[in-house]
């Protein structure tokens, strides 16, 4: 199957897009598409990627769902074009940038900034009806995306891997401890973060502590 992607990643996900999953995956996505609104656009399913060449990616973060509201997705997970109003999640992420490393709060929440240094922003799922969380779920995207952490667990090594929240810690399972470095705490969205398990967590900086020791280029966060 012939899938827009950027060319590392259609190289060394190749054997994926092959698979009966992923085509009737494909054929599904095709078909929401098709019928009714979905988010993000479909130029943008693949952004995470497109933005983060495979031999770029020193850190991955991980989300569930795009967001579901109008005009919010873009294809980099907690991200939203410039113009839009932050979502919680992305507000507390700042939020906790602002404490951890002294930046001031950005007014613009699109994080393809984050992705040209080699942040890969992937969400577990990569699409979503409109105003329907989860309605993409169980579709095959999670055996695409667990098939991408496996990928880059095994071909790469140093990378920072930042599970948030109970579904990310699940993925988490793919990812090689002996070779990559993983931080894990609670989701930074309101329900999580006000309870204590976000906050604090000191993510952002522990990430370039990290990749400084093992002298590679920090994240301009």
């Amino acid at each position: 199957m012939d899938i827009k992607i950027e060319d590392s990643w259609k190289n060394i996900l190749q054997e994926e897009f092959n698979k009966t999953y992923f085509e009737e995956l494909i054929s599904f996505v095709k078909n929401e598409y098709r019928t009714t609104t979905c988010y993000p656009k479909g130029k943008d399913i693949f952004a995470a990627f497109d933005h983060c060449p495979f031999e770029d990616t020193k850190v991955v973060i991980l989300g569930q769902d795009p967001y579901h509201g109008v005009g919010q997705a873009n294809g980099l997970c907690f991200s939203v074009h410039d113009g839009i109003s932050h979502p919680p999640s992305l507000i507390n992420i700042f939020k906790e940038i602002e404490t951890d490393l002294g930046i001031t709060y950005p007014s613009s929440g699109d994080l393809s900034r984050w992705a040209k240094q080699g942040v890969l922003l992937l969400n577990a799922t990569l699409t979503v009806r409109a105003g329907m969380a989860g309605s993409h779920q169980k579709k095959g995207w999670e055996q695409f995306t667990d098939a991408v952490i496996s990928k880059v667990s095994e071909h790469k090594e140093n990378v920072v891997f930042l599970l948030w929240g109970g579904y990310a810690k699940k993925k988490g399972a793919k990812i090689d401890k002996k070779k990559h470095h993983v931080l894990a705490s609670g989701h930074p969205s309101p329900l999580s973060a006000n309870r204590g398990y976000w906050f604090g967590n000191k993510h952002f900086s522990k990430t370039n502590e990290f990749l400084q020791s093992k002298e590679l280029p920090t994240i301009q966060w």
